[in-house]
């Protein structure tokens, strides 16, 4: 959840979680897991501090989270070690550019790593984990709706639900597209980069809906789609 060109890695170095990093799996993902659709061997895709992936090796499964930020890679590395998760790895890669695991993996999670690319790296991504998935694989991205923050306040464009679709489409068959939200801690990191809505953070904005627990509400789209057999 954070704006194109900010610097990655210097969010995960901060004092304070940033704004994306709740420390539990989205709950529009967390869902899927419980609902059974999430199967086989998982990419965690801009697995940043990895609540996902970790929840999902608690369950057994086996899952490698990708992040373009060693420094949330090495955190979510060492987490895993303290609590013994053995089937949860992780490396740094370029997410619109990496390899070394063609046809490998049978579901692909995307927790707010689209929204965030620059527009033209969106395609090579949609490609990148395309040609890591294997024939028949699931894929569910959770996205930023269009100026979740309001049309005035910087931060990621997102998409209409036929933009993320046709934005998917390229490579993928989507299945379904519909609204979902996203959670956000509800005061920015201190002393960090800008966050997703500027140097405030969304949380300092007007009208921005919190959830009672911490966490700011924003509006965005799940897509669930899947990796033909042939392709």
């Amino acid at each position: 959840m954070t704006q194109p060109q900010m610097d990655w890695d210097d969010a995960y170095r901060q004092d304070t979680p940033p704004p994306w990093s709740i420390g539990a799996p989205q709950p529009e993902l967390a869902r899927l897991i419980e609902e059974g659709k999430v199967r086989g061997e998982v990419l965690d895709s801009g697995c940043g501090h990895a609540a996902l992936s970790l929840a999902l090796a608690e369950r057994g499964y086996t899952v490698v989270g990708l992040d373009g930020s060693p420094t949330a890679v090495a955190a979510a590395a060492a987490t895993a070690a303290e609590r013994g998760l053995t089937t949860a790895s992780f490396a740094q890669a370029d997410m619109t550019d990496f390899g070394g695991y063609d046809g490998r993996f049978d579901t692909v999670l995307d927790s707010g790593l689209l929204h965030a690319l620059p527009v033209d790296g969106r395609q090579a991504y949609v490609r990148a984990i395309h040609r890591a998935a294997a024939p028949g694989a699931g894929l569910f991205i959770l996205a930023f709706a269009s100026r979740p923050f309001g049309d005035t306040a910087p931060g990621p464009n997102g998409f209409t639900a036929d933009e993320l679709r046709e934005t998917v489409a390229t490579c993928w068959t989507v299945d379904d597209v519909r609204p979902a939200t996203l959670y956000g801690n509800d005061s920015p990191a201190a002393g960090g980069p800008a966050s997703a809505a500027g140097a405030d953070g969304p949380a300092s904005l007007p009208g921005v809906e919190r959830d009672g627990a911490g966490h700011i509400m924003m509006p965005g789209f799940l897509l669930s789609a899947h990796k033909d057999a042939g392709s």
